[in-house]
C-alpha cells in the first residue's frame, strides 16, 4: 500500500522515536523507497533596528545546510531496510509548507513524523510543525508522539 515514505527530521533525538515506527511500516507494507527529509528554514530577523548583512545571512544558512546534509548522511548510512532505497533531501523554507509541497511532487504515500505531545497554551503559543503538515498535506500523515508525553489539555 504505501510504496514510498517520507520522513521529516530535525536533527533531534525526539525526531528519531519514529525509526522503529518506520521499520515496522516498511515491512509491513514493503515499501520501495524511505526518504529522510531535513528542512533547512530562511533565516528570519526580528523587526527591529538590528540589521545583519545580507552575506552574513547566506553564510548562515550555508552552515544550516552543511549541517543538515551531514545529519542526513549519517542517518541514511545507519539505517537499511530490505528491499527498500533509502535517500535523502534536504529542503529549504518553512518547514510545515515546504514538506507539504515536497509529497505530492515526489510520489510520497504517507509522511512519518514524531510530535512532541504539547498540548493546551504551549501547543498554542509555539505551534506545531507536525500539526501544521497534518492539516496541509494531501498524503496521510502517521504522527508519533514522542516519550515522555503527558496527557492532558
Amino acid at each position: 500500500m504505501y510504496q514510498t515514505i517520507l520522513v521529516p527530521l530535525d536533527g533531534s533525538k525526539l525526531a528519531e522515536c519514529v525509526l522503529p515506527h518506520v521499520e515496522t511500516l516498511v515491512r509491513g507494507s514493503q515499501a520501495k523507497r524511505v526518504v529522510f527529509t531535513r528542512v533547512v528554514e530562511p533565516v528570519y530577523l526580528p523587526p527591529g533596528d538590528y540589521i545583519m548583512p545580507e552575506d552574513q545571512i547566506r553564510k548562515m544558512e550555508a552552515e544550516m545546510r552543511e549541517d543538515a546534509q551531514n545529519y542526513l548522511k549519517d542517518i541514511v548510512s545507519r539505517t537499511k531496510y530490505d528491499g527498500a532505497r533509502v535517500e535523502s533531501a534536504i529542503l529549504y523554507g518553512r518547514a510545515a509548507d515546504t514538506l507539504a509541497d515536497f509529497a505530492p511532487k515526489n510520489q510520497i504515500d504517507i509522511i512519518i513524523i514524531a510530535t512532541h505531545g504539547r498540548s493546551g497554551v504551549s501547543r498554542w503559543v509555539w505551534g506545531s510543525v507536525a500539526d501544521r503538515i497534518l492539516r496541509s498535506s494531501c498524503v496521510p500523515v502517521l504522527m508519533i508522539r514522542a516519550p515522555g508525553c503527558v496527557p492532558g489539555i
